[in-house]
């Protein structure tokens, strides 16, 4: 019988030192985040000033980018897996892809326009994101995966920064346009793309194995997943709903009348609170277990999503925006770490593929609801349905999806 999520007292003693790749992954997140993070904060901004859009255009292009990535992210996954585990040439692809699509967003002359190179973006996305954290999970022992991807998280948030405040400094001190920083965002995106490129080595085939097909695997079914993985993965499912896209907040803050350069500068804080406690919140992980550092995250989020439904000034903004960042960045190790106890070795790309698969699925009515939501009622409704949801959510986990330590990967 499976005990509950805790930690394993044979296991605290274990090394903590990170393998190389799981090092080498990290910095390229670092740098794709920071070309990407020049330009997603600017996309409300974009879309409400120069294209003149509003948050149901923003809920479309957000929830209609992140579905298409989804489903790519679960064929990404199996694919590695069916390839005995050969991920990087997915992840490669995903990468350059990203970086070729997002600086053209410079250049868009409609919402239509973003919409579709978003897309292409967050097909990049879904190449990538499967085959990478399986490949963090495959480089990395048991005992410290919640600090592998804690880091990784972590250097994720930290090119978030460093992009934001990228784009304020240039927006603050040149005189570029919106477009032309977008356009710079080339720059960065081609360093995670050649650092990933050279600096990743997957391991070669055993010579028994180099003329092997392609290896058959169990149908992909949901019903081939584990009672307690898909309890888990219905919850996550639903809180996708109140999970909504960060960028929200920034539309908000522009609502609020909050300048742009302030507004990327938020941007970075929120990111930095995330990057700050994201490592920790893995190492903690690995100690207490992946579930209740999960419940503190959710948990976190469904009342700064409340506070921000009281917010009416740009310092209330500020507190409220930290105060997420600090404390839902200490789950984001977790759910990623409790996929890969779940998972068997050989189908660590499929199950990485499904919780990303229905961590979007939900994305288009999600984004679309929050917008409908905010346009109809107004900002202060949409973060109050979006909390009440976070909330059922949490519950449903501590009640009925439980996370169980599962026996394969010890």
């Amino acid at each position: 019988m499976n005990k509950p999520d805790q930690p394993d007292a044979a296991n605290s003693g274990a090394a903590k030192r990170l393998p190389r790749t799981v090092v080498v992954l990290g910095f390229v997140s670092f740098f794709n985040d920071f070309a990407s993070d020049i330009v997603v904060p600017l996309i409300p901004i974009l879309l409400a000033t120069v294209l003149a859009a509003g948050p149901v255009a923003l809920g479309l292009i957000e929830g209609v980018a992140d579905a298409l990535a989804c489903f790519l992210k679960l064929w990404a996954g199996r694919h590695s897996d069916v390839m005995s585990g050969r991920r990087k040439g997915l992840a490669l692809t995903g990468y350059t892809l990203s970086n070729l699509a997002r600086p053209l967003l410079g250049l868009a002359g409609s919402w239509v326009t973003v919409l579709l190179l978003r897309s292409v973006d967050r097909i990049g996305k879904g190449l990538r994101s499967a085959p990478r954290d399986a490949m963090v999970a495959d480089a990395t022992p048991p005992p410290i995966r919640g600090y592998a991807f804690g880091f990784h998280r972590a250097l994720d948030n930290a090119g978030a920064v460093a992009g934001a405040l990228a784009a304020a400094a240039i927006l603050a001190w040149s005189d570029l346009s919106l477009s032309e920083v977008i356009l710079w965002s080339a720059l960065p995106g081609f360093v995670a793309v050649a650092l990933l490129g050279a600096g990743v080595q997957e391991a070669k085939a055993n010579p028994d194995q180099s003329t092997e097909l392609p290896r058959a695997l169990a149908p992909l079914r949901w019903s081939a997943l584990s009672e307690p993985l898909q309890h888990y993965l219905w919850v996550l499912m639903l809180f996708t709903f109140a999970r909504a896209s960060e960028t929200f907040i920034l539309l908000f803050g522009h609502e609020l009348g909050v300048s742009v350069v302030e507004l990327l500068l938020l941007w970075a804080a929120l990111n930095l609170a995330k990057a700050v406690t994201s490592t920790q919140g893995g190492q903690l992980a690995d100690h207490f277990g992946r579930g209740a550092l999960i419940l503190i995250g959710w948990s976190a989020l469904a009342i700064s999503f409340l506070a921000l439904s009281q917010v009416t000034t740009a310092a209330g903004l500020w507190i409220t925006g930290i105060l997420y960042g600090l404390l839902t960045g200490l789950s984001e190790g977790a759910e990623r770490a409790l996929i890969s106890d779940y998972a068997s070795p050989d189908e660590r790309g499929t199950a990485f593929g499904w919780y990303h698969l229905v961590s979007g699925i939900a994305a288009i009515p999600a984004g679309l609801l929050f917008g409908v939501v905010w346009q109809v009622y107004g900002a202060a409704a949409a973060f109050t349905f979006a909390g009440l949801l976070a909330l059922l959510s949490t519950a449903l986990l501590r009640l009925w999806a439980w996370p169980v330590r599962r026996p394969f990967n010890e």
